[in-house]
């Protein structure tokens, strides 16, 4: 009877921290809801410094703008050398911000062009607790490949091309996990929308994308409208996908613009994006299927995603001016110049809105329609382009110093000590 209780009681112990692991993650790029917006937790902190609540910092080798993931005890990014033309995978030891492991994928392969803003290593990780799945573009084509979580290739495998003519500004979207699958997009010429196996790479699925527009969004899923629905903005449309075989459900043209960057988002049956190349274009559409295109107005989030929360529309914008607007009907509520230009995506936790700028400088304030009300303004390093990562009571921030062959990144975790 011992051995049984004591059985159970481990049993029960370990569920518990599953769980727990589970809640205080971010596995995916905009995390665990899809929607950049944290689960509460009163012990993230709003201010810090390199003097103040830094509780760890490691040098990142070579460049990228991919968020990090944080799963069970590690938290991973992308990175790319340009000197030795490597692409790969770097962990850390969560708690200890110690190196964990360094997992070289490619050598060689880069695109000829890319834009200066970009990186060869910008799409952020997925994880499903068990294992990393990674995108990278190389030798003209999107790379798959499945990692354990210690840095050992289980799979890779080639999902199709990426060689664009149009414009040569290099490869964004993060990779997607719905169900056993993983998702990947392709937005060029010739471009696609496809699922492999989690198992063991093989193809579920393909839907062509093909127009002369090139865009660089991820996609999401998401339940709105009473079913589930992959969203895609970009190539002057928005559409919606079933995510269990790629069938297109319905699609606005003539909605947003040519190019975005951005992932949309949703709020009861509308689902908003917005873009800013040629053009620019913040639209809201009802889900249903009825095609309505419900509000647009003439404000850029070009690079950035934005923010659904309690009826009203979160964005930093390019230009670094901080909006509201009201999710039904569109009308501002209010706007704020804080500082540009900007490539990160704010992030939401606790009721209060996580904005950084490419200068290192991360805005927290409060995400209310009744005015802009600031919290604080923090400065690391000089410069930042990937999105801030909020869980388990920590921040964790990829920051740069520097500029040109001297620039370094750094990865930050802040929290309370």
């Amino acid at each position: 009877m011992r051995s049984q209780i004591t059985f159970l009681v481990l049993f029960l112990a370990c569920s518990t921290q599953l769980s727990a692991d589970a809640k205080t993650d971010w596995r995916t790029w905009r995390g665990p809801n899809g929607n950049n917006i944290a689960i509460d937790d009163s012990s993230i902190v709003t201010s810090w410094s390199e003097k103040k609540n830094v509780l760890w910092k490691i040098d990142i080798p070579g460049r990228g703008h991919s968020s990090p993931i944080v799963v069970n005890d590690i938290v991973a990014l992308t990175t790319a050398d340009e000197n030795s033309k490597t692409q790969s995978v770097f962990a850390v030891n969560r708690a200890t911000g110690t190196k964990a492991w360094h997992k070289v994928l490619h050598k060689g392969g880069f695109p000829l062009k890319t834009h200066k803003k970009n990186t060869h290593a910008s799409p952020t990780l997925a994880s499903d607790g068990k294992a990393l799945y990674v995108t990278f573009c190389n030798s003209e084509s999107i790379k798959l490949t499945k990692l354990t979580l210690k840095g050992e290739v289980e799979w890779s495998i080639t999902c199709g091309g990426f060689d664009p003519k149009l414009f040569e500004f290099g490869y964004a979207p993060s990779p997607l996990l719905y169900g056993d699958n993983v998702i990947v997009v392709s937005d060029y010429e010739k471009g696609f929308l496809a699922a492999f196996k989690k198992s063991n790479g093989k193809e579920a699925w393909r839907t062509p994308r093909v127009s002369q527009h090139v865009s660089y969004s991820s996609p999401i899923v998401c339940k709105v409208a009473g079913k589930e629905q992959l969203l895609l903005s970009g190539r002057n449309q928005v559409a919606s996908y079933n995510p269990k075989n790629g069938e297109l459900i319905w699609k606005v043209a003539e909605a947003t613009t040519n190019a975005t960057c951005g992932t949309m988002v949703w709020e009861d049956d509308l689902v908003f994006a917005s873009g800013g190349y040629p053009k620019k274009e913040t639209v809201a559409i009802r889900a249903d299927g009825s095609k309505e295109v419900v509000w647009r107005n003439r404000d850029k989030s070009y690079e950035q995603s934005m923010l659904a929360y309690k009826g009203y529309i979160y964005a930093f914008n390019d230009n670094g001016i901080a909006t509201c607007f009201r999710a039904k009907d569109g009308k501002p509520m209010w706007k704020e110049r804080l500082g540009g230009p900007v490539s990160a995506s704010p992030v939401l936790v606790n009721g209060n809105i996580y904005a950084t700028n490419e200068k290192g400088i991360t805005w927290v304030y409060k995400a209310t329609p009744n005015g802009y009300k600031e919290i604080a303004k923090n400065q690391l390093g000089s410069d930042s382009f990937a999105t801030p990562t909020i869980c388990g009571g920590r921040i964790y921030l990829r920051h740069a110093d520097g500029y040109g062959k001297s620039r370094k990144e750094t990865l930050y975790c802040v929290g309370k000590k």
